[in-house]
């Protein structure tokens, strides 16, 4: 027998419109329908869930996430599933667990991690695929990952590094010698390349897009300062229309000023909030690790110790949406497909990030100023406020 759950009383956003006090049906784990409140009437005896003076949105996705709970990825990649358990009262439903720079063995862990699954009986926000931020980055932009594993581009270093075996994003410096060949053939693997830790000029970060990369990680982080006769990869991600933008929108990464002028630029389809939340996300103040370092973190920010480099944040992605929303004045309609549709289309996920027949049913229900209510995946509740 099918297993039917009917949420009712809820503005829902679809990919293209809002349709107010509406109802959505989920049947075994999937979107059956989306309309007008009398749509319960033909699921008689279903399961409902009242969604009052809410708002059904897709499920969120985070493509640039660390750790959090305690747990750092890149040192213990078996945590994926333990974290990705207790994403769900941040309102995410799929992540891209990020290991990064650190020795070939470890991405090769992360590997054997992802073949292996989660435990019997999980559940949690689901892994899109692993994101490797590294280690083939400019030592000049190395910010906080270890100087000692970065590697020269080296096609023989990513032999495994494909979709069928989890990777699903590659952060990488476009200007080193062989780094675009890499980016070549690792696209041809199906996996999406982005720009980062990265010297590149205009010219060069061109050059890179020209190759098929899409997207700069975490935007003026890690890059060179923009200039106006010397705009470098952030003002080439800023002015090429076909290039998605990650964004850290915690007000200290970027100031909300710059937050600002991405959005103006690169508006909803080419805008994507990321976290690049550490172990410290979800836990108190005090000493944490990112790869190899240890983190000093207090309640705003994330930095190595004895430094003021940033080292990832503590940011959420319930705070990253109202923090979008009061840097730039957006509504809620209009931010929240850079936490779902944009990230699903840069990583070509075409049946994920939107509410339409057919799709998973992994699904946010906030309220009007974004806080985090019910969180679906799969058709499950599995996390309630």
């Amino acid at each position: 027998m099918s297993k039917i759950l009917v949420i009712q009383h809820a503005d829902i956003l679809t990919p293209f419109e809002r349709l107010e006090q509406a109802a959505l049906v989920i049947e075994d784990g999937k979107i059956a329908s989306v309309g007008k409140e009398d749509i319960q009437k033909k699921y008689p005896g279903a399961e409902t869930l009242d969604a009052s003076e809410c708002i059904i949105t897709p499920g969120w996705m985070d493509i640039q996430f660390n750790g959090g709970f305690g747990k750092d990825f890149t040192l213990e990649p078996e945590s994926i599933w333990e974290v990705a358990a207790q994403l769900p009262r941040w309102g995410t439903t799929r992540f891209c667990p990020t290991i990064v720079t650190s020795p070939m063995e470890t991405f090769d862990k992360a590997i054997a991690v992802w073949h292996q699954g989660p435990p019997t009986g999980w559940k949690g926000a689901i892994p899109l695929g692993l994101h490797f931020e590294g280690p083939f980055l400019n030592l000049q932009k190395k910010g906080a990952h270890n100087p000692v594993y970065l590697q020269s581009p080296d096609l023989e270093l990513i032999k495994d590094w494909r979709l069928e075996n989890g990777v699903r994003l590659v952060t990488l410096a476009p200007e080193l010698p062989g780094a675009l060949a890499m980016a070549q053939e690792l696209i041809a693997r199906g996996v999406t390349v982005s720009a980062g830790h990265s010297m590149a000029t205009y010219e060069q970060a061109m050059a890179g897009f020209k190759t098929g990369i899409t997207a700069g990680t975490h935007l003026y982080n890690a890059m060179p300062t923009i200039e106006h006769r010397a705009p470098g990869l952030a003002g080439a991600v800023l002015t090429n229309g076909e290039i998605t933008a990650g964004v850290i929108a915690d007000g200290i990464h970027s100031h909300p000023a710059m937050v600002d002028l991405a959005w103006r630029s690169k508006g909803n389809r080419r805008f994507v909030l990321v976290t690049d939340a550490m172990a410290a996300l979800g836990m108190p103040s005090g000493n944490y690790i990112l790869g190899d370092f240890e983190v000093v973190v207090d309640e705003t920010s994330a930095r190595l110790k004895g430094t003021n480099t940033l080292a990832g944040s503590i940011l959420s992605q319930e705070k990253a949406l109202k923090n979008l929303m009061a840097f730039t004045g957006c509504s809620l309609q209009q931010a929240i497909p850079t936490l779902t549709s944009t990230p699903a289309e840069l990583l070509h996920l075409p049946d994920t990030g939107r509410i339409i027949p057919g799709s998973p049913a992994d699904l946010t229900i906030i309220t009007p100023d974004g806080s985090v209510m019910t969180t679906i995946i799969g058709g499950e509740i599995v996390y309630q406020h």
